[in-house]
């Protein structure tokens, strides 16, 4: 992995100051010198040179104490732009046109003195100094558990490293103390209060010497949610939870609800438990015996939630129903029938009233 020279932090400059002290190689001002470096193995690694002469002809890269040609990684010619490799070449390095001696993809045993020589008109100028190139290594992270119930269980998670700066990553997102969750003072400890369905994963990470992030393992945590709700789906369509259909046609009830795992569905008719278990009901052709009210309960076992929604299937106002058979009369027929029942209850107590008026006026002109 071939990375561009990543910032200086502040704990970098640290070690490297620590790496000058332990290798004794401050030099006095104003003589070549090499600054040490510590990299991490896969990474880029550099040595840079400090108070390079003038009039450099030449810059040669040794592994080891000694300048020697057997020792000879890669030079570099200033005047010809040219570059020659050695017999300790391995194919990753390059010197710069500054000196500078880069390592790809640097490997354990990269770990050395190097030693360069700089050829200038009046002379030869050599310093030393020391690489270490360490392996990478990720942090470690455990939890207390893996399964857990929305807003009811909490979760300790556990980064296991000598690192004294830690980053937690809940979902990808990088956290800190809050309501919600708290990290312990050395940062190693996250625990989230109250998990909802989106803390599903969690990782930590450091910053290593060369300011990068090192993440250890994602966890995945498995959260048992709802239900919240339950809406009741119908063809033909309800409105306001009264489903009005006509006998022998086909009538769809859905049961929906948000939940995990899959809960399980029950259905009430009438205030009878009836021997579906599916989240759907289907009459091909509704009967008087399938109206009335339906009960859908959903209930999720893990999260110990139970939810329920209620739809009423009624016939489609405008018919009435004729005897005990499945016949119907429409709406306009209906209103004609009143119409003429009324009027003809008009002509008979028009004609009873017409009776009994003649009825008494015969009777009086007899009596006179």
């Amino acid at each position: 992995m071939d990375f561009s020279r990543p910032r200086c932090s502040p704990w970098r400059e640290l070690v490297l100051v620590a790496s000058l002290l332990a290798c004794g190689i401050f030099q006095t001002s104003g003589q070549l010198s090499i600054i040490p470096f510590i990299g991490l193995e896969g990474y880029r690694s550099f040595l840079e040179l400090e108070n390079i002469p003038e009039d450099a002809q030449e810059y040669s890269w040794h592994r080891g104490v000694s300048d020697s040609e057997g020792n000879m990684i890669v030079s570099y010619r200033p005047p010809s732009n040219s570059w020659q490799s050695g017999p300790m070449f391995s194919g990753r390095e390059n010197v710069t046109k500054e000196g500078r001696l880069n390592i790809k993809n640097s490997m354990l045993n990269d770990t050395g003195n190097y030693t360069v020589r700089v050829d200038v008109s009046s002379g030869t100028h050599r310093a030393t100094s020391w690489l270490e190139i360490r392996e990478e290594s990720n942090p470690r992270i455990s939890t207390n558990t893996t399964s857990v119930i929305e807003y009811m269980d909490s979760v300790a998670v556990f980064c296991h490293t000598n690192a004294t700066t830690i980053r937690w990553y809940v979902t990808g997102v990088q956290v800190s103390s809050n309501d919600l969750m708290t990290i312990s003072p050395d940062g190693k400890t996250l625990i989230i209060h109250k998990v909802n369905r989106y803390d599903t994963i969690l990782q930590c990470a450091l910053e290593n010497v060369l300011g990068y992030l090192q993440k250890s393992k994602q966890i995945f945590l498995t959260v048992s949610y709802g239900p919240n709700n339950v809406w009741l789906r119908t063809d033909p369509s309800n409105f306001n939870g009264i489903l009005s259909a006509e006998l022998g046609s086909k009538v769809e009830m859905k049961c929906t609800s948000t939940a995990f795992p899959e809960p399980k569905h029950r259905w009430i008719h009438n205030g009878s438990l009836l021997s579906v278990s599916e989240a759907n009901i289907t009459f091909p052709s509704l009967t008087w015996e399938q109206m009335g009210r339906y009960r859908c309960i959903v209930e999720n076992p893990v999260a110990q939630l139970t939810m329920y929604g209620d739809i009423q299937i009624q016939r489609k106002p405008g018919y009435i129903p004729v005897g005990d058979r499945d016949f119907y009369i429409s709406g306009s027929l209906v209103v004609f029938l009143i119409v003429m029942t009324v009027l003809g209850g008009v002509y008979l107590c028009g004609i009873l009233v017409y009776l009994m008026i003649s009825h008494f006026s015969r009777r009086t002109n007899r009596a006179i």
